[in-house]
């Protein structure tokens, strides 16, 4: 039995939830999103409750409804509320723009490092502080890895980029290390 699975998602008001043969259809405030659905799994919705079922039982149908489940609570989520991300930048000279469609970033190397925005996501920058957000966790979640990806937090002096409140082990150097000897 599946712990998450057997939670049931309670829709906050004005959330509205489209159940076709094999498609979700959640929209809300913030957009619409729709998903296939695995024939292993059957979803219903009853007094404004969703609930999700494996069709069969067998070690597959058992692992989708916990994701299933997941995914849509996610979707339900991300159309009430909407999901936020924010990286933070540290290094001399470093800096981000946000250009129409995609977000430029000037991280120590000779040409600045461009990353295409992708649909449903917005960038923002604040001084030294990139918010990407959107009603997908997924593409969120996606490309602030490859924002991140592009100049990690290196663990010297720190420089490059990094979630906000993620904490960087710091090393020492060599210098510092042959001083003490």
């Amino acid at each position: 039995m599946s712990r998450i699975g057997k939670k049931l998602i309670e829709l906050p008001t004005g959330v509205k939830v489209e159940i076709g043969s094999d498609t979700i259809k959640v929209s809300g405030p913030k957009g619409e999103l729709s998903r296939e659905i695995h024939p292993d799994i059957n979803v219903e919705l009853k007094d404004n409750k969703i609930f999700v079922t494996p069709k069969r039982e067998s070690k597959k149908a058992r692992a989708l409804w916990g994701l299933y489940r997941a995914l849509i609570f996610n979707m339900v989520e991300g159309v009430s509320k909407g999901y936020e991300i924010k990286l933070e930048i540290e290094g001399v000279g470093f800096k981000a723009i946000v250009e129409p469609d995609a977000l430029s970033l000037n991280v120590g190397f000779i040409h600045p490092v461009k990353i295409k925005k992708p649909e449903g996501v917005t960038f923002a920058v604040e001084k030294n502080v990139i918010i990407i957000s959107g009603i997908d966790k997924q593409k969120v979640g996606q490309i602030s890895a490859e924002i991140r990806q592009a100049k990690k937090a290196e663990p010297y002096k720190g420089k490059g980029i990094k979630y906000q409140g993620e904490k960087i082990r710091r090393k020492e150097g060599k210098k510092v290390v042959a001083a003490k000897k």
